[in-house]
Parts: C-alpha cells; sequence; structure tokens
C-alpha cells in the first residue's frame, strides 16, 4: 500500500529522488551545471555519458549509501557521485575503493604508457564528517606533504556536508549556493523563492521534481523509496533515543556510586580518631589502602 504524499516536491536525498534529476540521460543538463559549479575545470562540461555501473563490477546492497551516477565527459574525465545517507567508519577508504575502478577501466590492451584521464569523487553527505570546522565543502588531492604542492592533480574527492550549509535565500550569491539550497530545501517548501525563479535552470530542476509531474509508474517508485528512507531514518532516531537513555541511566548509576564513595569516605574519616584501620575497613567497605590514605 502506498503512502499519502503531501510535499510538493519529491525529495532529492532519495536514491529515487536524486537519480531522477540528477542521474537521467533527460536531465542531464542539471548534473552539468552542478558539476561546473562544483569543480575547478580547465574547461566547462558541455555533455556527459551515463555509465552503466554493473560493468564495473559494482552490487551495492548497503541501502545506506548510494552509489548513484558514474559518467564521463567528452574529454574523457570520470565522475562519481554518491549520496551518503549515514555516517561509516571507512567511508573514505570506500571512497578511495570506489575510484579504483575508472582508473583501472582506463588500463589498454597492448602497448600502454599508463596515462590517465582524472577522475573525480564527488561524497553529498547528509552528516557532518568533520565537527571541527564549519566549511561545509572539503577538497582533497594528493600532494607533498612537505611543500603542500599537488603531487597528482588527476584523482580528486570533494565531499560537501549538507548539513553545514546555512545559507538562507538572501545570501545566495552563486550557481552553486544554488543547488545547494535546492537540495537543502527541495522536499520542504511549496512555492520556488523569487530570488531562484530567475534562474531559469534551477527553476526548471523544481518543475522536474514536482510529484505530480510524475508518471503513475514514476509516483508509485518514488512512494516505496520515500518510505524505504522514512523507515530508516525512524529506526536512526530510535537507536539514537536508546543511546542517550542508556547514557542517561549509566550516568545516573555512576553518579549513585560517587555519591555512596563519598558518604564511605566521610564516615571513614570521622572514625579514624576511635577505631582501627581494620575496623573502619569493615565498618564502611572502603579498602585499607583507602583508609590509610585518608590519614
Amino acid at each position: 500500500m502506498c503512502m499519502t504524499i503531501t510535499t510538493k516536491y519529491i525529495d532529492p536525498f532519495t536514491d529515487f529522488g536524486f537519480k531522477h534529476i540528477f542521474g537521467t540521460e533527460e536531465n542531464k543538463r542539471f548534473l552539468i551545471s552542478f558539476l561546473n559549479s562544483l569543480l575547478d575545470l580547465e574547461s566547462d562540461i558541455v555533455d556527459l555519458e551515463y555509465r552503466n555501473l554493473e560493468k564495473l563490477g559494482l552490487n551495492i546492497v548497503d541501502r545506506k549509501a548510494i552509489f548513484d551516477v558514474y559518467c564521463t565527459d567528452a574529454n574523457g574525465n570520470n565522475f562519481i557521485v554518491e549520496l551518503q545517507r549515514s555516517k561509516q567508519e571507512y567511508f573514505k577508504d570506500r571512497s578511495v575503493y570506489y575510484t579504483t575502478f575508472p582508473i583501472q577501466e582506463q588500463s589498454k590492451k597492448g602497448f600502454w604508457d599508463y596515462r590517465l584521464k582524472k577522475v573525480y569523487f564527488i561524497g553529498i553527505l547528509e552528516f557532518k564528517m568533520n565537527r571541527e570546522s564549519d566549511e561545509y565543502i572539503t577538497k582533497v588531492q594528493l600532494c607533498d606533504t612537505k611543500t603542500k604542492d599537488i603531487f597528482f592533480d588527476k584523482l580528486s574527492y570533494i565531499y560537501i556536508e549538507m548539513p553545514k550549509f546555512k545559507k538562507e535565500e538572501k545570501e545566495l550569491s552563486n550557481q552553486l549556493d544554488y543547488w545547494l539550497w535546492y537540495l537543502n530545501n527541495l522536499a520542504d517548501i511549496t512555492h520556488i523563492p523569487e530570488k531562484i525563479q530567475k534562474n531559469e535552470l534551477i527553476r526548471e530542476a523544481f518543475d522536474v521534481a514536482e510529484f505530480l509531474a510524475l508518471d503513475k509508474d514514476r509516483q508509485f517508485a518514488y512512494q516505496l523509496n520515500l518510505k524505504a528512507r522514512l523507515d530508516y531514518l525512524n529506526v536512526m532516531n530510535y537507536a539514537k533515543k536508546e543511546a542517550r537513555l542508556q547514557g542517561r541511566e549509566e550516568g545516573r548509576k555512576e553518579g549513585v556510586e560517587e555519591g555512596k564513595k563519598e558518604r564511605e569516605i566521610e564516615i571513614a574519616k570521622s572514625l579514624l580518631d576511635i577505631l582501627d584501620i581494620k575496623t573502619i575497613a569493615l565498618k564502611t567497605g572502603l579498602s585499607v589502602e583507602e583508609i590509610e590514605k585518608l590519614g
């Protein structure tokens, strides 16, 4: 049974939503605009070819991470875009692992001089990867650890921590700002802000994301996908709540134990001039060594 959709636009943080907006041939102009605004490219991307992930031997079964898009531009540069819902212990390791596939795919039979095309990994994160910094975009390349000069510029990792992007409509100043605002707010609004209305491409992206604009089959697919996302969020929120309650209970127990210990110490101090140490130990439960330190 399908759930009732009460929002005007689909959620771009669902598997269906992100791929519908950015991962289809008919809508690739949106991904091209997003990548051009995000990456420091020598020349803008003018076209993209979507690649089949199955040819790379990738079988993603962990739906907490969605390997969304793998594509190449006219110059042979490779782009991997992944929407990451939750923090994982080895997320950085996995990022590096994923980039090995388009690297290995470039190998050629016979003579080959090992010249590689560029590979970009873009992680759109629904969590804070680095809580010590307010920077919402992190760009990583191999560099000389002493001089900090770029050692190899053909492998880049870009992480966007969406919870850190807090710009209001009036603060938006460029195309990347528009796209990040779009991602962060799409599922919660009913009308397009006036400032963004003036950006024709972003306005088109809103039109494409309207739930009622989808055909019946896509509406059904989105409803199922949204239900899975909400179920996952509920499970995560419940787990966090349980962890907090357990932490408070453990803290309460620790406080009781500490209070009991303090009372035993005070009693022991008051008995030092009256009883011997061994007797005090029996009366209070403190060790002989602990009582000797009180003297």
